[in-house]
């Protein structure tokens, strides 16, 4: 087996996904691991409740990079993480998604020799001009293990690949955290009947900086829900960019405004992720420009519509509950009212969102 494994962590939805793997190596023994975070230790978006809330440690070393550039980004990370690697040599490095810092962590590390192991490998949008795109690429091309998540993304993997036995289906590691805390969600302290409400959840850049056309999506958002409250717990930037439009909105209310009667999206500041989980979970419907959101939906068997016109996880649209939208409002619409009125498509499981990824991960190491 691998001796020394580093994982490195871009942003915080990458926690949720490392989570499982620390604990399949601790587990199994063996192994030494480090877990090393790009950005800064009082980054505020890792909040003091997520550590405890995914049953993990806090990052071993934080690189210190902060940056809203994305080159700046990579430049900055590789610099770093090649220091780190020179007092703390590794066996196999392990990166996560498709952030800049990814990219960065996996060139340095190949750069020096390391073996590189991608998780959730061969997503794709097949569009070169978004950045996230460029770095999936990257990253796959230099990994020694690309480990995917469904059976498009490990044809994807496997077709670029010159020796496909680098490829391994391993399965949504995503849902091996949703099963494992699914009987620790807690339920917030917001006034909702089960399967009753809607959440919306906002987080792409290019949809908050187009503000006239978020106001449309939103508007027809309340219209479609008619009498279904929609609850939306929104980060910074997103709930400052919401809290502007209110006027043209037509007033929503925040959470915290206890007197005013509860109008068809109610903001809320973003919650931990067990009390989000258990959100999500009763939910009647999700509207998410997430891919994270749109998976987790899909293994609770909740009706979900994603504002984006693609999906890294096409086995959410095919075989799940998810359904795309794009930015087109009449879709959008459409889309909310069947939710509303409770007729959905049937819906599946995929294949191999059994909980077990990261054993599998680790067993593919230790041969």
């Amino acid at each position: 087996m691998m001796k020394k494994i580093c994982i490195v962590v871009g942003a915080r939805p990458n926690f949720v996904k490392v989570a499982p793997l620390i604990r399949a190596i601790q587990k199994s023994g063996g192994a030494e691991y480090q877990l090393v975070y790009a950005g800064r230790e009082d980054d505020p978006t890792l909040e003091p409740s997520l550590f405890d809330n995914l049953q993990m440690p806090r990052p071993d070393v934080f690189l210190g990079v902060d940056s809203q550039r994305l080159n700046e980004i990579t430049a900055q990370v590789m610099g770093a993480f090649d220091r780190y690697l020179d007092e703390r040599p590794a066996d196999v490095v392990i990166v996560v998604d498709d952030l800049a810092s990814t990219m960065a962590a996996a060139i340095t590390a190949k750069k020096r020799g390391v073996k590189l192991a991608h998780l959730v490998a061969g997503t794709r949008s097949f569009d070169i001009t978004m950045p996230k795109e460029v770095n999936r690429l990257v990253i796959d091309a230099l990994s020694d293990y690309l480990f995917t998540a469904g059976v498009k993304s490990t044809g994807v993997a496997t077709r670029e690949q010159a020796d496909g036995n680098n490829t391994y289906m391993v399965g949504n590691i995503l849902m091996d955290s949703l099963r494992f805390n699914l009987p620790r969600f807690c339920r917030p302290a917001i006034e909702v009947d089960e399967q009753r409400y809607l959440v919306l959840t906002l987080n792409r850049r290019a949809l908050l900086n187009d503000e006239e056309h978020l106001a449309k999506m939103l508007r027809a958002i309340a219209e479609a829900a008619g009498d279904v409250p929609v609850i939306a717990p929104l980060r910074e930037p997103a709930l400052g960019v919401v809290k502007q439009l209110q006027t043209s909105l037509h007033s929503i209310p925040e959470q915290s405004s206890p007197t005013r009667s509860l109008s068809p999206i109610t903001l809320h500041p973003s919650l931990p992720y067990l009390e989000f989980g258990w959100l999500t979970a009763h939910a009647k419907g999700i509207i998410t420009d997430s891919g994270n959101v749109a998976e987790e939906a899909t293994f609770n068997g909740v009706p979900c519509i994603t504002l984006n016109s693609y999906t890294e996880h096409q086995e959410t649209v095919t075989v799940g509950t998810n359904v795309l939208v794009g930015g087109d409002t009449d879709k959008l619409r459409a889309a909310l009212s069947d939710v509303v009125a409770g007729q959905w498509k049937k819906c599946a499981l995929p294949d191999r969102w059994d909980g077990r990824t990261a054993e599998r991960i680790v067993q593919i190491l230790s041969s």
